[in-house]
């Protein structure tokens, strides 16, 4: 389905992205391309302001602001796409990118892991291993008389 005709960028099963808060910069990209590239503003540059996004639950926004923290400017997600020669495929690129992004920074943490003992096997492989390194440092040794 073309860009113009999408809702919003699907995220997750009950999050979308409405194309309203989307918006597009384009620039000349390096590259492949020949002469085309001095001309044609292939490289596209997608950007979402989180912090202000009517989508997002708070609990949403909160998650998304800790854990893009490094890749936020004010709040706002920049996703630069140039790996194409064509505008319409960086577009797409960035698109999926930014979905995969927010998708990923939206899953809930997984559980905490809960310790354990080690097992009894486990503590006798330990020993019998140091039994064996000190035998081993042992023949190391100058005889003693």
């Amino acid at each position: 389905m073309p860009a113009a005709h999408r809702p919003g960028l699907r995220v997750t099963s009950g999050t979308t992205i409405p194309e309203s808060e989307l918006s597009w910069r384009f620039s000349r990209s390096s590259g492949p391309g020949g002469q085309g590239v001095n001309t044609a503003d292939s490289r596209a540059e997608l950007v979402w302001d989180v912090a202000g996004s009517a989508v997002l639950s708070p609990l949403q926004r909160e998650r998304l602001l800790e854990r893009l923290s490094g890749r936020l400017v004010d709040g706002v997600l920049t996703i630069a796409a140039s790996e194409y020669r064509a505008q319409l495929r960086n577009r797409d690129a960035a698109r999926d990118r930014l979905a995969a992004l927010v998708a990923e920074a939206l899953r809930p943490p997984s559980p905490p892991r809960r310790p354990t003992a080690p097992t009894r096997g486990s503590r006798e492989r330990r020993l019998d291993a140091k039994k064996r390194r000190t035998d081993v440092k042992r023949l190391r040794r100058p005889p003693h008389d």
